[in-house]
């Protein structure tokens, strides 16, 4: 199917090396953002050499699926949702270009995508050398990118990936939080979960949880019959279990907070049991989250702060990896504005 689209001129090479600027406007709590970065090709090197910084663990079978893709295709269709260091602001300068866009769409959220092609080469060189020594943060396509790795292994000319770079202190770049919806807990109370967070949370009732707006230390837990919020002593925070090695940036994320100080000690949520998706799902949507727990869906919902930029790249530029589920980043990347032929490295 792909190689006749490309016969029939639905798909069409580049005649010359390009980039593409990539626009994201979309709309968080009323107000529209605009997200810019660009589309290129990125070489793929194993974490060991510190290029590419990845956040989260990934799983076997997502990965088993993308590699079959790869060999059914022998093409580069999704991208890589990347994150770059650009405190200058000199990278969204230079993918900024104006006039009216290459191609655009919108996605089924209504979210409105655009792209430029750039075949300026002082351009390009500019963003090359913009980018050249800065690792970068995956943010979202970790199995891709290990895929990819993989791939490349076995077949050498295929080492290069598409990529879209979006820059860590640019304007728009939002990461939602991850709600927790607890279900499946065996003999749940929630009066008796109350009582036992009481030895490090100081517990509020919550009249309206739709109000509330979660920190790093304050949570809120939602069930079928109440809600309240629940903060974090300052006398407390040393005297939960953490996991030997973890760093201070690591222990003050919220998602951390959660899973250490509650769902693990008091209700027997291992990270086995997370990997297994027996007892948690997950929501970016507060009201979803608290509907759910009232309407007895789940027998829980966590509310808790999202993780900031500033975060992320304190625990990932640490070495460590993010707890489960962390970050939720939006809008998603759009597949198939853009696609590279594997092995064929002189443009997208």
């Amino acid at each position: 199917m792909l190689d006749r689209w490309i016969a029939d001129g639905v798909w069409q090479r580049e005649e010359w090396p390009a980039i593409y600027a990539y626009h994201q406007t979309y709309t968080v709590g009323g107000t529209p953002i605009t997200r810019m970065g660009f589309v290129a090709l990125g070489e793929v090197t194993d974490y060991g050499q510190g290029h590419v910084l990845p956040h989260e663990r990934t799983h076997a079978g997502p990965k088993r699926d993308r590699l079959a893709l790869l060999e059914a295709t022998g093409a580069d269709i999704g991208l890589i949702f990347m994150l770059v260091g650009d405190p200058e602001g000199a990278l969204v300068a230079l993918i900024n270009p104006g006039g009216a866009p290459t191609a655009e769409a919108h996605d089924l959220k209504g979210e409105h995508h655009r792209l430029w092609r750039i075949t300026d080469e002082a351009t390009i060189a500019a963003v090359v050398t913009q980018l050249a020594g800065r690792p970068v943060i995956i943010a979202d396509g970790h199995h891709r990118y290990e895929t990819a790795v993989d791939y490349a292994r076995r077949n050498p000319a295929a080492h290069d990936k598409l990529m879209a770079f979006f820059p860590l202190e640019g304007p728009g770049l939002t990461i939602l939080p991850n709600h927790r919806l607890v279900d499946h807990v065996p003999n749940f109370s929630f009066d008796r979960f109350i009582v036992a967070a009481g030895r490090w949370f100081d517990v509020i009732p919550l009249d309206d949880p739709l109000r509330f707006r979660p920190d790093n230390r304050t949570l809120a837990v939602v069930s079928e019959a109440r809600a309240v919020a629940m903060r974090l002593r300052d006398d407390a925070f040393d005297r939960i279990a953490w996991p030997k090695g973890m760093s201070r940036a690591w222990r003050e994320l919220a998602v951390s907070i959660l899973h250490e100080g509650l769902l693990r000690p008091l209700l027997d949520i291992t990270d086995a049991k997370l990997d297994a998706k027996t007892h948690v799902e997950y929501t970016a949507d507060q009201a979803d989250a608290i509907r759910q727990a009232q309407d007895g869906t789940c027998q829980a919902a966590f509310l808790i702060a999202p993780t900031t930029p500033a975060e992320l790249q304190a625990v990932v530029r640490g070495g460590e990896l993010m707890p489960q589920k962390s970050t939720h980043f939006y809008p998603k990347l759009l597949d198939g504005l853009v696609f590279h032929r594997l092995g064929d490295d002189t443009t997208p």
